[in-house]
């Protein structure tokens, strides 16, 4: 790839992101829900003007390692733990109930038992980009219902990465529970590394320089790009690298400051990968799913705020919150994206099952975020009363 070519890409994602992220809020639409037209308009499906099926993967990629670091980065221990009984009974039980609700969907339209077992997975997992996205700043800092949907996100962050070692164990050319159970093994044993490399290396870098800025943002990112690449290296993924890069440098004192820093790029790579997202998306195979996908969407759009305000009633939260927060989680996952990937390329799901994830996050992409413009605050509302930073 030359680079010109890299200089074009680069044109088109971010002019094009330009242009589209203006009419999206002019319809009150997530951003994100631009991005990934812009790819949509851009590859090779329909205009052709990005065609490298290897460039748009890259893209990707790179997008989901720095986003799942950003992710792991703002996983705060502190919060975590202050409501981790509650936000751990809601979670896992309402994760079951949606992982039943999706297999059971996927069965009833003739997909194989494997392939509903991934789709009901991927039901499991609420937006966390559009949950925080939406969320106003002063919700989610100072507020319950931000701890509350942090909380829960994170739970199911880690639930979501749990999910992709078990699909990589068994996927892979060996034994698959050898594979499982090896993978299980390696977790805790490069996250306890990380911990004790961020604790006694990183943090005597960070007290000692940390008035160098453009240091502090270069070891940050060295340090993330090590952790995927030395867990690719032991068998682990770079994405899952990322974000135990991520959560062992959440604990440092200094984490709150480079997450503040790091917001414009988590926003470049942000668009980067729902652009990939996007132009690898391929709309001729959309009319062969578009029912089971459809079904899917409506059944997280409307079964998820209900269960949530349920499990969240019962650990008495008020009424208000409570729907308000089941409504704001009522979607499907990036990180369900990411789970459908991972199990096409390893084999495990068919095509038709892929394609019917992607279709149906995307659709509640767009459903579930026009929903809480126009009801809830957010930086984007309709109603100028709602309208909060």
């Amino acid at each position: 790839m030359n680079e010109e070519s890299i200089l074009y890409t680069i044109f088109l994602i971010f002019t094009g992101a330009s242009i589209v992220a203006t009419a999206a809020l002019f319809a009150r639409q997530s951003l994100l829900v631009a991005y990934i037209v812009v790819g949509l308009l851009a590859g090779p499906h329909i205009s052709g003007l990005i065609s490298d099926p290897a460039l748009i993967t890259d893209i990707a990629n790179v997008g989901i390692i720095f986003l799942l670091f950003l992710l792991g980065l703002n996983l705060e221990p502190d919060d975590l733990r202050n409501l981790l009984r509650e936000a751990t009974v809601v979670t896992l039980i309402s994760s079951s109930a949606f992982a039943f609700c999706g297999f059971s969907i996927a069965l009833f339209f003739g997909f194989t038992a494997t392939d509903s077992v991934v789709i009901g997975a991927t039901l499991m997992f609420s937006s966390t980009i559009v949950g925080l996205k939406l969320l106003p700043t002063s919700a989610l800092h100072h507020q319950r219902m931000g701890e509350i949907i942090v909380s829960i996100l994170l739970l199911q962050d880690m639930i979501a990465v749990i999910v992709l070692l078990l699909l990589q164990g068994i996927g892979s050319d060996g034994s698959p529970l050898f594979e499982v159970i090896r993978a299980l093994l390696l977790l805790p044993l490069i996250s306890t590394a990380a911990y004790f490399a961020s604790r006694h290396l990183l943090s005597r870098l960070f007290i000692r320089f940390d008035q160098i800025s453009e240091y502090i943002f270069l070891l940050t990112l060295g340090w993330c790009l090590g952790i995927a690449e030395l867990a690719h290296a032991i068998g682990l993924s770079h994405e899952i690298g990322a974000f135990i890069a991520g959560v062992t440098l959440a604990a440092n004192p200094i984490a709150r400051f480079i997450a503040e820093s790091l917001k414009p790029l988590r926003d470049f790579f942000l668009i980067m990968f729902f652009f990939g997202l996007g132009a690898g998306f391929d709309v001729s195979r959309v009319t062969q799913v578009i029912v089971p996908a459809t079904v899917l969407a409506i059944a997280a759009i409307l079964l998820k705020p209900l269960v949530f305000r349920l499990l969240l009633r019962r650990e008495k939260e008020k009424k208000s919150i409570a729907g308000e927060i089941g409504v704001r989680l009522g979607q499907i996952s990036e990180f369900s994206l990411l789970v459908a990937v991972v199990a096409t390329s390893t084999g495990i799901i068919t095509a038709r099952a892929s394609m019917t994830i992607q279709t149906a996050t995307i659709l509640t992409f767009v459903l579930s975020s026009y929903w809480i413009v126009m009801r809830y605050p957010t930086p984007i509302a309709n109603d100028e009363k709602l309208r909060r930073d």
